[in-house]
């Protein structure tokens, strides 16, 4: 697997449904978008604004020309989702995109969501290429319980709010799969291990484990992860919500022992894997990690 190759989703029944590794962060098998070769065909989710030619490219390679992308599905509007939204809704003058309705106003007047990223992210922020506006007329609001109609696909819209208000995760009952956006957590094919995701400052536990029991009950046969790539279910989801609680109270267990939150930031930081993504994106991502938990933990006690 490299950045940029684009692959057939084979896992299951799946058909129709490709996804691209879009080199978020310069690294390998961390952002994956995917395409869905529909009657109307779609994309989910759209990766960092820097990286959309990727996508382009990838359309290509499944047969798709910009002028015939008919839906851009956004899981929400984290940039490492919907980064790249405007970017592809110039080069696709067709498509109409779709976000929650508490995150339109984020792609209508990105700002605030690039300033806020700047803040959370630190010196990543070189990464992702400065968001560009979606025409409010290109834009279509969602809810839970709202169909994306694919033709031959449809994407179910299901609200799952424990990562951020504004995230869905698309079902699609034909290949039996969810597109889980941050939901199910990150899992990574290589080395078949699931990792948590809890950035600030919206991150709450028990609507994550709600979002994740929404999952269960789905009881699909495949996900398809943001962070990265198509799976089948197995023991993923009982594996998350396993792994989500226990990294919480690891959190909360080393802020009562040092009393103070940079060096609790700090402790983590230091053990953070670098193995997987490499050092720089793996202390990132921790560092990510432990702000959020440690802001969730401040909103549980107001």
């Amino acid at each position: 697997m490299g950045i940029g190759d684009v692959y057939e989703v084979t896992v299951g029944d799946c058909t129709d449904v490709h996804y691209v590794d879009t080199g978020m962060y310069d690294v390998a098998e961390y952002g994956s978008i995917y395409i869905i070769d529909a009657e109307r065909p779609a994309l989910v989710d759209t990766g960092i604004g820097a990286r959309h030619e990727n996508i382009l490219s990838a359309m290509e390679s499944v047969g798709i020309a910009p002028e015939d992308l008919e839906v851009i599905a956004t899981t929400h509007v984290h940039l490492d989702h919907a980064g790249g939204a405007g970017y592809l809704a110039e080069d696709c003058p067709n498509a109409t995109v779709y976000v929650h309705e508490s995150g339109k106003r984020h792609l209508v007047d990105p700002g605030r969501l690039w300033e806020g990223t700047k803040h959370a992210v630190g010196d990543q922020i070189e990464f992702y290429g400065k968001p560009i506006p979606v025409a409010d007329d290109r834009i279509e609001t969602l809810t839970d319980g709202d169909v994306i109609d694919l033709g031959n696909h449809s994407l179910e819209v299901l609200h799952a709010p424990g990562h951020a208000p504004h995230q869905v995760v698309f079902y699609d009952p034909v290949v039996d799969s969810v597109f889980t956006a941050d939901a199910a957590g990150i899992y990574t094919p290589s080395t078949d291990e699931m990792h948590v995701t809890t950035p600030p400052v919206n991150f709450t536990l028990d609507e994550a484990l709600d979002d994740v029991a929404m999952l269960q009950d789905l009881d699909p046969e495949i996900l398809m992860f943001g962070h990265y790539g198509p799976a089948e279910t197995g023991d993923k989801l009982e594996t998350y919500t396993e792994i989500l609680p226990e990294w919480v109270a690891e959190v909360e267990r080393k802020r009562e022992e040092l009393d103070d939150d940079e060096a609790v930031i700090d402790y983590f930081v230091e053990r953070a894997d670098t193995d997987t993504w490499g050092e720089r994106k793996g202390r990132a991502e921790m560092r990510l990690n432990v702000r959020g938990v440690l802001v969730a933990l401040d909103n549980r006690e107001e």
